[in-house]
This record gives C-alpha cells, sequence and structure tokens, in this order.
C-alpha cells in the first residue's frame, strides 16, 4: 500500500502544484481560526450573562436577604465562567500557528514539487507519511472489488484533484482445516483394540468433534484413519495368551453374563483397564480372577446379606474392605444363588453369656 501512494505522489496536481500545497498548509490555519472565533464568541457570551447577573443583584431588595443570597450565588457562577472562557480563548492563541512567512510559502511549493523525494526520504517515518497525506487529503473513497481481488481507491486532493489507484490485494492462502493432534493421538491408541464404530463413540462420549465442528461418525472415524495413515482394527482369530479381553469375551471364558462383569468392575472387585475414560472396559484373564469366579460357595464364604448381619456394617463398607483386601469374596456362577459371597468368620460367642445361660 505505501508502494502505491507513494507512486501517487507524482499525479498531485502539475498544473497548480502551488495551490495543492498551499491550500495543504493554510487547512491548519482555518481550524485554529475558526476556533478561536467560537471561542471568543462564548467569552461574549458569558460577560453579558455576568453583567445581567450583576443588575439583577444590584436591584434586590436588599431586606430580601433569600433572594439577594441566590442571586449573588448566580453572579458569581456567571464570573466563574466568563473567567474559564477567557483562559479557554488564550490557550487557543497561543496554540494558534504562525502564518507562513514567505521563504516558507516558497520552501512548501519547493516541497510540492518534489512530493517524491519526501515521501521515499530515509528520514521521513511512516508517522510522518501519516501526516502529510493528512494535510494533503480532502476525502478518500476505497472500494474492493471481490472478482479482481483488488481495492480501487479515490483520492481527492486539496485544490481540487482527483486520483484513481488500483491496488492488487496479497492473496491468502485459506487456513488449513486439521483435527487437533491430541484427537488423532487417540484415534491411533484406539484403532488398536476397537473398530471405527466403537472409537467413534468413545470421542462423542468425550464431546470431541471433527475439524469442522461435526460429531464423530463411522465414516469420519475411518477417514481420518486413512489420512493419517492409521491401520485399521483386526480382530485376532483366536484370543492371545495375556492379552486383555473385552468385557463380552471375558464374560464367555469366565461363564458369567457380561452385566456381572460390569457391575464388579464398578465395585472395584476386579481389576479392568481403559485405554481412555469412556472407551470399552478390556480385562485381563488371570488364575486369581478364575478362582474368583467360582462354580461353588467354599466354607465360610456367606451372601453379603449375611456378611452384613454378622459384621454389623452396611454394604458399601463390606465392599470396600474387599477392596482393600480385609476381606476375601468370591462370585458363585452356579446354583439357583448366585451372587458374590464373603468370607466371614462365625461370631465367637461371649464367655458371660454361657456363664449365665449354665446358671438358668
Amino acid at each position: 500500500m505505501s508502494g502505491g501512494v507513494g507512486g501517487l505522489t507524482g499525479a498531485i496536481p502539475s498544473a497548480r502544484p502551488d495551490q495543492a500545497a498551499l491550500d495543504a498548509a493554510e487547512a491548519g490555519d482555518s481550524a485554529a481560526q475558526a476556533a478561536r472565533v467560537q471561542w471568543q464568541h462564548q467569552l461574549e457570551q458569558a460577560r453579558y450573562q455576568a453583567q445581567l447577573a450583576q443588575r439583577r443583584y444590584q436591584n434586590v431588595d436588599p431586606d430580601n436577604r433569600l433572594v439577594a443570597r441566590g442571586l449573588e450565588a448566580a453572579w458569581e457562577s456567571a464570573l466563574h465562567a466568563v473567567q474559564a472562557a477567557e483562559q479557554q480563548l488564550q490557550r487557543a492563541e497561543q496554540q494558534h500557528p504562525e502564518a507562513l512567512c514567505a521563504a516558507e510559502r516558497e520552501a512548501l511549493l519547493d516541497l510540492a514539487e518534489d512530493l517524491e523525494a519526501v515521501w521515499s526520504a530515509p528520514s521521513t517515518s511512516d508517522r510522518d507519511r501519516k501526516e502529510l497525506l493528512r494535510a494533503l487529503l480532502e476525502e478518500v473513497l476505497v472500494t474492493h472489488d471481490k472478482d479482481a481481488h483488488a481495492v480501487h481507491v479515490t483520492l481527492r486532493w486539496h485544490g481540487g484533484l482527483i486520483s484513481d489507484l488500483s491496488i492488487a490485494l496479497p492473496r491468502t492462502r485459506a487456513a488449513t482445516v486439521r483435527t487437533d493432534e491430541d484427537t488423532v493421538a487417540l484415534i491411533r491408541r484406539l484403532a488398536a483394540y476397537y473398530p471405527d464404530a466403537v472409537i467413534a463413540g468413545v470421542l462423542n462420549r468425550q464431546q470431541r468433534t471433527t475439524a469442522t465442528g461435526l460429531p464423530f461418525t463411522v465414516n469420519r472415524v475411518g477417514s481420518l484413519r486413512t489420512h493419517w495413515g492409521i491401520p485399521c482394527f483386526v480382530p485376532p482369530a483366536q484370543p492371545v495368551c495375556g492379552e486383555p479381553l473385552t468385557i463380552r469375551d471375558a464374560a464367555a471364558v469366565l461363564g458369567v453374563a457380561p452385566s456381572t462383569l460390569h457391575r464388579q468392575l464398578n465395585d472395584g472387585l476386579i481389576a479392568g483397564e481403559q485405554v481412555t475414560p469412556g472407551a470399552p472396559w478390556r480385562i485381563v484373564i488371570t488364575a486369581a480372577l478364575r478362582a474368583h469366579f467360582a462354580g461353588e460357595a467354599p466354607e465360610g464364604f456367606v451372601p453379603i446379606v449375611e456378611a452384613m448381619r454378622r459384621l454389623g456394617v452396611s454394604r458399601q463398607t463390606v465392599l470396600q474392605r474387599v477392596k482393600r483386601g480385609e476381606l476375601e469374596a468370591i462370585h458363585v456362577s452356579q446354583g439357583n444363588r448366585k451372587g458374590l459371597r464373603i468370607k466371614v468368620s462365625e461370631p465367637t460367642p461371649d464367655l458371660f453369656d454361657d456363664r449365665k445361660t449354665a446358671r438358668g
């Protein structure tokens, strides 16, 4: 843009360069003169109001003290307004620029003849250029041409000249829309264990969206995998020993319902893992886990309701003790009364109770 305006300085009125330069130089003087006249009028008005207030005060009956005090206050206020107007006029006169002398007018005309040199001079700062344009220009009209990807500028100079300029706009490359790296990394981890449908559900539960703000679907996950070169999930033909299994596969191996595993995972009675919050649970089948899901309850294991009665605590407390390893628990998967069993010792009879029974 600077180059365009700089090249336009050669178009400043060649027919009347003196008029354009002088009009620009005298624009500030005209504005200051108009401001000074305005303050003079305000001072005259303030003095007139002060004289009126003085006459009202002098004509009032001195015995009417209430009215006299009000008129006196109005007179003092009018005098303060006169003082403020005088000070403002004095400041305006002090700030008023002096008229150009003959030498200054001649120098200004010389600058108008070679404005390009002034504009391009190393000593001319950007602020100087702005001030120069502000002094020389009367009006600027800018029109955006979207088809031509350019702007058309019409400049109206002091002195009457009108200049037109067309400036090509830089073609900016549209910002690339990309999914955030954290989501891509999560898809890479999930794809090792789950198909696209499961991955889409996990991402939506975490309230993640695509780069354009859309929810994830099977197709969108697949497209994203393909773009980033992430292989799709291929389930193994046979479960690998020691590898985590899905809830459904683990339930089939242990001979229980998937809901049982979900419930015991939530209660913290068995261990499981999640790739990320909201992802399906995965369970490693161990000897201890197999022993936990027994066919029948061994000696000393009682239903959780009986354990609560014997221990005198709530269900939550019993489960907390199992999680801490203070109580042993198994899940019975056979018989009519399937469910959790807790190992609780029989309460020891109180010695004094035995003596009371014997005496009776």
